[in-house]
């Protein structure tokens, strides 16, 4: 049982019609929408964090401006200089180590003008050492004013006593403590001089970064102002010493700062071993981060450690799922409206087509008359006015039917006469055909003819020789004689033509060298006409071998066919032979072309008649009889000719003459 097509109304093709490119770009805003909001917020989110970097830093620079004022006003003002002047260590403690409190330092001590330690804040009792290779004392005694970050050996924090030392220690949240080689400092160092300019020492304080949750804590609240979502802080910040996080508010899993954890190493190699900024999405310990980095050089600008803040992507996550989903929104409304714009257009689209259909059933069911009233000015405007002209046209095609009926019998005489005119060609057609066989029977006659002049050619010929030996070269009928003997050997050429014509010779069957054949012809040929301005151009294919054949008869062919295109350049000109290889396989081509006077197109179809030439002396046999050699030999000769530019005459014979050899 064959179960019937589904049928589609035109309202349902019009309006999926119209909701499919709708739909496209629905689905391409969509996906481009997306695209560009994504990269929109990602955009935004790497230039916040680049700007939070900077606020970070300005706020690291912040506490090492603090330390340098409180440093360099102390070297600089006060009773300073005249404490250390005085040697009376009492009267510097008195004055250095309310300050050291006061001003939140950690380490802060006086050297004089050699280098050694006359004070220490955190180790009043030891003093002595040498701390000229301290590069910031070492410029502070040059009269520099030195600041910046480094890192404090081991051995140089443990004189500073072991409550300093304890404190730089860095305790990860599981593990044994983190082995650092010194502790990382806020570090800054002045000149003192006496009233008079003379250098009397230098003062020098700092800040330890290890453990300093403070000053992270302070750099997060500058940069994102203390923002949280879902209970957990938005940003964080974090101080490495090396790769080692020595202080840091990245929570771990369990809430602890995550101080001790190591930086990555592409951000490792970036930023310390490469001294640039490292700008980037990171997960960073437990969770992913919008993150930024950049280098802390010591005094030298070596890369000593790194600053960093972040903030959660899970922020701009959401930020860009809600755009998403208002973008979708927008989409869906719009798809929403599409589709009732297109339901709507699909019935109006749709309604004069159904009127045409009703109509188009009134005319089949035999009404005549029938028209159209639908008035648009589009395509279905223009059916309709076809359909008017169809309505129309048919009954004018009925009324022709009826008086073609009325004239039947003047269309059945039209009819007679064309069928005459027909048997009248056909006879045309058998005349035709009966002078193709008197042709024929020509030639057997011509052959009989040929064979009964041969014998008194011979005596005529023979006796004309005779007459010429004996009529003296100078004999006033010497002329005549040399006439008779020359029109005798025309006859006689004349009569061995209508012989081959006749194709009473029997083919010698032989091989035949194409390639030798014709150029034993070519070179031969200057022996009978002048080739004088005539350029000879010859081309063999090595393909081309041997046929079977009359070597006399196929030699006959390609000397009257090299002959004629001699002939035909009397001015000159280019005379072309060539052979090669052809479908089907085992046959053979030879062209031969001039550029001569070329062939009429009304004696293009005759050059092949017997008796037929456009020469004065020709007997128009010659191309006759080269027709029937070609054609006993299995092959086909052709000619293609322009007039004025020249023959070219094709003959193709078969390698051998025996079938399916």
């Amino acid at each position: 049982m064959t179960l019937p097509k589904l049928r589609f109304p035109i309202k349902t093709k019009l309006t999926v019609a119209t909701l499919i490119p709708l739909g496209i770009a629905i689905l391409i805003c969509w996906m481009a929408g997306v695209f560009i909001l994504s990269s929109k917020v990602a955009a935004q989110a790497q230039e916040k964090v680049r700007y939070d970097l900077s606020v970070a830093r300005e706020a690291y620079q912040s506490e090492l401006s603090r330390i340098y004022d409180v440093v360099k006003l102390t070297a600089s003002f006060g009773r300073t200089a005249e404490t250390i002047a005085s040697g009376d260590r009492r009267a510097v403690s008195e004055a250095l180590s309310s300050l050291k409190a006061s001003e939140r330092l950690d380490i802060l001590a006086a050297v004089d003008a050699s280098g050694k330690v006359i004070f220490r804040a955190n180790n009043p009792e030891l003093r002595g050492d040498d701390k000229t290779r301290n590069q910031f004392v070492a410029r502070a005694l040059k009269g520099e004013i030195a600041s910046g970050t480094t890192i404090l050996p081991s051995s140089e924090l443990e004189l500073e006593g072991d409550s300093l030392v304890r404190q730089a220690r860095i305790f990860p949240a599981a593990g044994a403590p983190v082995q650092l080689n010194g502790a990382m400092f806020l570090l800054v160092a002045a000149p003192v001089r006496d009233k008079a300019g003379n250098l009397l020492g230098a003062l020098y304080g700092g800040v330890l970064l290890n453990n300093n949750q403070k000053l992270v804590d302070r750099i997060r609240s500058v940069v994102y102002e203390g923002a949280r979502k879902n209970g957990r802080d938005v940003g964080n910040s974090t101080i490495f010493q090396g790769d080692i996080r020595i202080a840091t508010n990245v929570p771990n899993t369990d809430g602890s700062r995550a101080v001790g954890t190591r930086l990555s190493a592409p951000v490792q190699e970036r930023v310390l071993l490469k001294g640039a900024k490292w700008v980037g999405r990171a997960f960073v310990v437990n969770d992913w981060y919008l993150t930024a980095y950049e280098p802390i050089l010591s005094l030298q600008g070596v890369p000593i450690g790194a600053l960093y803040v972040g903030m959660l992507e899970s922020q701009y996550s959401a930020v860009k799922i809600d755009m998403a989903v208002l973008l979708s929104f927008v989409l869906l409304v719009s798809g929403l409206v599409g589709v009732s714009m297109a339901g709507f257009l699909g019935r109006k689209l749709s309604q004069p087509i159904r009127e045409l259909d009703l109509l188009a059933r009134r005319v089949a069911a035999g009404e005549r008359n029938v028209k159209s009233s639908i008035d648009s000015r589009d395509e279905i405007g223009d059916l309709a006015g076809r359909f008017n002209d169809m309505s129309r046209s048919l009954v004018e095609r009925e009324d022709s039917i009826i008086e073609l009926n009325r004239n039947l019998e003047e269309k059945v005489q039209s009819r007679t006469a064309e069928l005459e005119e027909k048997n009248r060609l056909l006879v045309q057609t058998r005349e035709e055909l009966l002078r193709v066989e008197k042709l024929a029977a020509i030639g057997e006659l011509a052959a009989g003819v040929a064979h009964e002049i041969n014998n008194p050619m011979a005596i005529i010929r023979g006796n004309t020789e005779l007459l010429q030996l004996s009529v003296p070269e100078d004999a006033p009928i010497r002329e005549e004689v040399d006439t008779i003997f020359q029109q005798v050997k025309r006859v006689e050429r004349i009569v061995s033509n209508l012989l081959k014509f006749a194709r009473r010779e029997q083919m010698e069957a032989g091989t035949v060298r194409l390639n030798e054949l014709l150029h034993e012809i070519v070179g031969q040929i200057g022996h009978q006409v002048s080739l004088e301005g005539i350029e000879i151009a010859e081309q063999y294919a090595e393909s081309v071998a041997q046929v079977e054949g009359d070597a006399d008869q196929l030699r006959q062919v390609f000397t009257n066919l090299v002959l004629n295109a001699v002939q035909a350049m009397p001015s000159g000109g280019v005379l072309s032979v060539w052979t090669q290889q052809v479908e089907p396989a085992g046959s053979y081509e030879v062209k031969v072309r001039d550029t001569g006077i070329g062939i009429a197109l009304e004696n293009l179809r005759q050059v092949f008649n017997p008796f037929y030439t456009t020469k004065s002396n020709g007997t128009g046999l010659g191309l006759s009889v080269s027709y029937g050699i070609v054609r006993e030999h299995g092959g086909r000769i052709d000619v293609e000719s322009v007039p004025g530019g020249g023959s070219t005459f094709t003959v193709v014979l078969p390698r051998s003459q025996t079938p399916g050899a």
